[in-house]
């Protein structure tokens, strides 16, 4: 049964809704209805000129409608009085099928379709900066190992523990919060999900804490690599598979290796089959690459990938396997947009299952220390354009996830490309000024 929004306002005393939807580029589009409007709104959808966001549209399209989706509806904790609702775009009377929400649902609907259920969590990570984004905000966090770090995390108490209380109303059991590996970097996590509840709620956790930091003076940013020196924002994905009714998981087999079932290793095939393709969704800006190329940090350890490999509980690969019936995708980072990351990774792992795709060997060394050493394993694109040539070159992935979304994220991508090869940068003065 569909929840009505007009009663939804009326019990909870909202007076606006955010109709929301995410662009292909991860960008946040509302537009603030008033709860008498809500009725309509929630037939029709609220209307949007497409070409305006990023989505593959020209000024002559007709109108996009934003659906709310009444099932993902989220009461502000911080502004009782609004409620945000996650959309999906309809043009004339169909599914927009470059829409990210709109994709994962299909895709979503193909895994049932053969009895599966994705189940994931995910864990954002992002830095409270200075409003003006030039500094992080806390002076006094300058340690050379800062992760965990407990008096930093007091610092910034009022933030954290104003997100996460808000989370324990939500419902979501949030369970664990701490100070990353940069200087003033943060991590929250919360309980893992079907794939699309975990990709609103993913959505929803970037505006809130953005909203919170704001509240607070501060500025918040998922940047994959916003400071030279420092661990970037990294977006760990854990995924299982289960049954349709969620209550077994397929993934899970005791008597396999790493506790991983002869089909939860093909869905982990089809993920390193398709790695290199996959950055170009999982790691979508030219900062990204400054994440998982980045030299060693003052930390240490970059924390992240370069290279295709996998492995048991060791956080030095693209994918570690910490336990039975579950993996790690250690790929994408904080510029991730929710919705494509769930839907890539479905899409891949479905297109694994149906090729018996094989991982590959495992390896247990420290990629950090020794990754030298493998010679069999290819290196993730150096660079954005090199993820788009490789995903634009893999044409099982862009079956499986559709035609029509991977011609308009390369189209829109490339032109990104191309307007920041064009940009003028100081580099190029200071190193070519005088030759």
């Amino acid at each position: 049964m569909t929840l009505d929004l007009s009663q939804y306002a009326s019990e909870k005393g909202i007076k606006y809704f955010m109709i929301s939807y995410t662009d292909l580029f991860g960008g946040q589009r509302a537009k603030l209805v008033p709860a008498e409007a809500i009725a309509d709104m929630q037939k029709d959808g609220a209307g949007f000129a497409g070409f305006a966001t990023w989505l593959d549209l020209t000024p002559a399209h007709p109108d996009l409608f934003a659906v709310p989706d009444a099932s993902s509806v989220i009461q502000l904790p911080w502004k009782k009085d609004v409620a945000w609702v996650a959309a999906d775009c309809v043009m004339d009377d169909q599914p927009v099928e470059q829409a990210p929400r709109v994709l994962l649902k299909k895709l979503v609907a193909e895994a049932a379709k053969e009895g599966l259920r994705v189940k994931t969590g995910v864990e954002p990570e992002f830095f409270l900066i200075s409003a003006d984004g030039s500094v992080i905000s806390d002076q006094f966090d300058t340690a050379e190992k800062p992760c965990y770090d407990q008096q930093a995390v007091m610092r910034r108490y009022d933030v954290i523990a104003e997100i996460c209380d808000y989370m324990l109303e939500l419902g979501w059991k949030p369970y664990q919060n701490d100070h990353e590996d940069a200087n003033g970097q943060f991590e929250m996590n919360w309980e893992y999900d079907d794939a699309l509840q975990t990709a609103d709620k993913h959505s929803f956790f970037k505006f809130m804490v953005k909203s919170v930091a704001e509240k607070h003076g501060l500025r918040a940013t998922f940047m994959p690599k916003p400071f030279k020196g420092l661990t970037g924002n990294g977006c760990h994905a854990h995924i299982s598979v289960w049954d349709i009714d969620g209550k077994v998981n397929a993934f899970a087999d005791k008597e396999m290796a790493f506790g991983l079932s002869a089909q939860g290793k093909t869905f982990l095939g089809g993920i390193m089959k398709h790695a290199s393709a996959l950055a170009a969704i999982t790691n979508p800006t030219v900062n990204s690459y400054k994440r998982i190329n980045a030299p060693r940090t003052t930390s240490g350890a970059t924390w992240s990938p370069n290279t295709v490999t996998w492995t048991g509980n060791n956080r030095t690969h693209m994918v570690r396997v910490p336990g039975p019936g579950r993996f790690e995708l250690r790929l994408p980072d904080g510029a991730v947009n929710p919705y494509l990351l769930q839907a890539i990774i479905i899409a891949a792992g479905l297109d694994g299952i149906r090729s018996q795709a094989d991982p590959g060997r495992h390896y247990d060394i420290d990629m950090y220390a020794e990754g030298h050493l493998v010679k069999d394993a290819p290196r993730l694109p150096l660079n954005l354009l090199d993820a788009l040539r490789a995903y634009d070159a893999d044409e099982g992935l862009k079956a499986a996830i559709g035609a029509e979304f991977s011609a308009a994220y390369l189209k829109l991508k490339h032109r990104e490309w191309n307007a920041y090869c064009s940009h003028f940068t100081q580099w190029e003065r200071d190193n070519t000024l005088d030759i």
